[in-house]
C-alpha cells in the first residue's frame, strides 16, 4: 500500500508542475502580446440550438434553455 501511495503522489506531482508550467507560458504569450493559442480539439456545434436569451448551446431535442430556461426556437 505504501508504494502506491507513493506512486499516486509522484504522479499527481507532476500533473501539478505540468498545469503550472502550461500557465506560465500562456501568461508569458499573452503578456508578450502574442494571439491565443487554437485549441487541440475542434468542437461540433451541428444540431445545436442557440438560446435566443442567454446564447448558451443546447441539444437539438431540447425545447428550453438548459442556462435561462427560456423556450427555444
Amino acid at each position: 500500500m505504501d508504494q502506491l501511495l507513493l506512486v499516486l503522489l509522484v504522479m499527481a506531482s507532476a500533473m501539478a508542475i505540468v498545469a503550472i508550467l502550461l500557465t506560465r507560458s500562456r501568461r508569458r504569450a499573452l503578456a508578450a502580446g502574442l494571439p491565443a493559442p487554437e485549441p487541440r480539439f475542434a468542437v461540433s456545434t451541428e444540431g445545436m440550438k442557440i438560446c435566443p436569451k442567454c446564447g448558451m448551446g443546447n441539444l437539438w431535442t431540447e425545447r428550453r434553455c438548459s442556462v435561462c430556461g427560456s423556450a427555444l426556437r
